[in-house]
């Protein structure tokens, strides 16, 4: 059923090929991509023409490597137990992506999290320059992949008397077997 539908939202919209994660019944899960210009329109056919009436997910991928963002749309069609994910891609820089609040209210959560962790603007979206995880954050992003983390601690947080690292392979070794060191 995900090739008819994909066959058919190849005429309205100019989408990339269709990869097929699950093949139903008893549920089917896809993922295709689309120009972000082609998105709104594209989900609005969804939900209103063929069925995709919950936003399951909206998550996003940092491809650092080729300075860009993917923001994926999971879209579920409850009553075919059907899943759709509309990929889009954004350059890192600058990234801005239309919000779609109006269209599920939910979105507006997500965007603010992928606002505050990946720095992805989503303009006019309820709250979406408020606070949400990172009170008071202003370094980059920290979902980011150049984000580094290690620096981050080190420079932010002094080391606790009594914190080792150990092997985790040697680790168990000695909690599973203590006499065979």
């Amino acid at each position: 059923m995900m090739r008819e539908l994909h066959e058919r939202l190849k005429c309205l919209f100019p989408l990339g090929e269709l990869t097929e994660q699950r093949r139903g019944p008893p549920n089917e899960l896809a993922f295709v991509s689309l120009p972000g210009a082609y998105l709104r329109p594209a989900l609005l056919h969804l939900r209103d023409l063929e069925g995709f009436t919950h936003l399951v997910l909206l998550t996003a991928v940092d491809w650092l490597e080729e300075g860009q963002f993917q923001l994926t749309y999971l879209l579920s069609n409850r009553t075919q137990a059907r899943d759709i994910g509309l990929r889009v891609f954004l350059p890192r820089d600058g990234a801005t992506m239309a919000s779609i609040h109006d269209l599920w209210p939910t979105a507006a959560t997500y965007q603010r999290e992928l606002r505050e962790m990946f720095g992805i603007d989503f303009p006019d979206s309820p709250g979406v320059n408020d606070d949400f995880i990172l009170e008071g954050w202003i370094d980059m992003p920290p979902y980011r992949r150049d984000f580094d983390t290690k620096r981050f601690a080190a420079e932010n947080f002094s080391q606790r008397p009594g914190r080792t690292t150990t092997d985790p392979e040697q680790h168990m070794k000695a909690k599973l077997y203590p006499g065979e060191n």
